[in-house]
């Protein structure tokens, strides 16, 4: 990190003497995301890949003099905890987030270990009882299995993946902001690895498909470091679970033997960058996966100058200027009266048309059941307008064949377009605009040429393209399109000033990707 201190992460959880799980898990996927992990010891057992068969929890007084060792010289951005041997020791732990949170914010990854894979139990009615009052209720983001999470609301444990929804709301009244219910260890879902999570920016499942090992020992614990991390990085929960689904599917991945059971799995920093390591989320509780269509990398040539316009004549003027990528954005009115409307089909009508006979693709943003009414090829829509939509109408669109473009700002929007088989995805804002108010940071270069490497689907870069600079870079960062607005102005004079910078800068591309993309939000 060129001498910078890296950010830091307390662990607070178990060894293992097999070296799969706990502590040494963490330290793994630590090393994996550049944190610097403290290793927190409050319990110490006696295990190997096949068995666990002594838990001593450290007494408090240990505990507290760890913890108040780190105070000072080594505060945390990020607390995970693992397993905790005693509700005397939930309580110590409690009392240290409340105090490190009057000194500067601290985020807490809670992942209730109350027992291990193979059948032993290391938490009792009173442990489970002070995660319940204590842990959740001061929890950043809570990771619990399914076990694990239907113990803490006292009910019966569910293999329904229907049931996970509810179960999460259900620990969310007394929990904290988010919950994720992972569901790596559900033997019931051959083919994907489905998590359930519930954040304040998304919800949905996160799904990555299963990978065939046994090797994958301390990847529960892997998950929630990883997610430690990720918020350690500045990510907000979303995201930071999205970079977790992968990290810990590459771990499991990279898993390999190391005794007669279950070997560990091993976290590597070049996790978010692995092909194919992108997870989807669903855009409801519906759990829906389709298979893309096609290969949208293997489309015969890249979108190039995208040119965004608000009329059929300006479709015709840029056009005539030589691009062949256009978007069609028509902002309704407040109260859209039958003349605006007349006016709107009247304008997608003539510009499906135009480019039809210029051989252009078209995208009609935002009102995709008019552009297929008069046979639009191509459609763009935001994330809020798929949202909207309901399971039907997003499979309606999936059915189609019309090619679809969709908005990403975030980790967790890119994660939620690759379930819809997109044409495209617009990568934004790259650099800082005006045309409309956003609550996301710059995405930069260093963002698009991750997106670029790992999107489902062709990139196109969208915001603060404002000249031919600008233009140039998002071609050399891979983009398979740039999009212009306000620079195209007089689409004759400028367009082909623009056309060359994206010829040179595609020409230049540099196939390189960021180990780790940025925080958007």
């Amino acid at each position: 990190m060129n001498g910078a201190r890296r950010p830091i992460v307390w662990s607070i959880a178990g060894t293992d003497s097999g070296g799969g799980a706990g502590l040494c898990a963490d330290q793994r996927m630590a090393d994996a995301f550049g944190v610097h992990l403290c290793p927190i010891v409050a319990a110490i057992t006696a295990q190997s890949s096949t068995a666990v068969t002594r838990v001593v929890p450290v007494g408090t007084d240990l505990l507290d003099a760890q913890l108040a060792a780190l105070e000072r010289d080594m505060p945390p951005l990020a607390i995970k905890t693992g397993l905790l041997g005693n509700a005397a020791q939930v309580e110590c732990v409690a009392r240290w987030v409340d105090r490190l949170r009057e000194a500067a914010p601290v985020a807490l990854v809670v992942d209730p270990v109350l027992g291990a894979t193979t059948g032993a139990s290391f938490a009792d009615d009173a442990t489970t009882r002070a995660y319940r009052e204590l842990l959740l209720p001061r929890a950043t983001l809570a990771t619990p299995n399914r076990r694990e999470a239907a113990r803490l609301a006292g009910v019966a444990e569910t293999h329904a993946n229907a049931a996970l929804p509810a179960l999460a709301r259900t620990l969310q009244r007394d929990a904290g902001q988010s919950i994720c219910i992972t569901g790596g260890d559900a033997a019931d879902e051959p083919a994907w690895s489905l998590d359930w999570m519930a954040t304040p920016h998304a919800s949905g499942w996160l799904a990555s498909p299963r990978v065939a090992t046994p090797h994958h020992h301390g990847s529960g614990c892997g998950f929630a470091t990883a997610a430690a991390a990720a918020l350690a990085l500045g990510f907000v929960a979303a995201d930071a679970l999205v970079l977790a689904k992968m990290a810990a599917t590459d771990a499991i991945r990279h898993g390999e033997p190391a005794g007669h059971g279950a070997g560990p799995a091993r976290a590597h920093s070049g996790f978010a960058t692995a092909p194919g390591g992108l997870p989807w989320l669903s855009w409801s509780e519906t759990i829906h996966f389709p298979q893309p269509r096609r290969s949208q990398r293997a489309a015969a040539a890249p979108l190039g100058l995208y040119a965004i316009v608000d009329s059929a004549r300006r479709v015709h003027e840029v056009l005539a200027a030589g691009v062949r990528t256009v978007q069609l954005r028509i902002k309704a009115p407040a109260a859209p009266d039958e003349a605006w409307r007349n006016a709107l089909r009247d304008d997608i009508r003539r510009s499906i048309a135009a480019c039809h006979e210029a051989q252009a693709e078209l995208f009609v943003n935002d009102h995709w059941r008019t552009a297929l009414e008069f046979g639009a090829r191509g459609v763009h829509l935001g994330q809020e307008d798929l949202l909207a939509l309901s399971d039907a109408e997003r499979a309606e669109l999936l059915d189609c064949g019309v090619a679809l473009g969709i908005s990403t700002h975030s980790l967790w929007e890119l994660s939620r377009a690759a379930a819809m088989a997109p044409r495209y995805v617009a990568c934004g804002p790259v650099w800082p605009t005006l045309t409309k108010a956003m609550p996301w940071r710059p995405q930069g270069p260093h963002n698009l040429a991750w997106w670029c490497a790992m999107a489902p689907a062709p990139v196109v870069a969208i915001g603060g393209l404002l000249g031919a600079a600008q233009v140039r870079a998002a071609a050399q960062c891979g983009a398979d399109g740039a999009c212009i607005v306000r620079a195209i102005g007089d689409a004759a004079a400028n367009v082909p000033a623009l056309q060359a910078a994206w010829s040179a800068g595609w020409c230049a591309r540099r196939g390189v990707a960021p180990g780790l993309p940025r925080p958007s939000l």
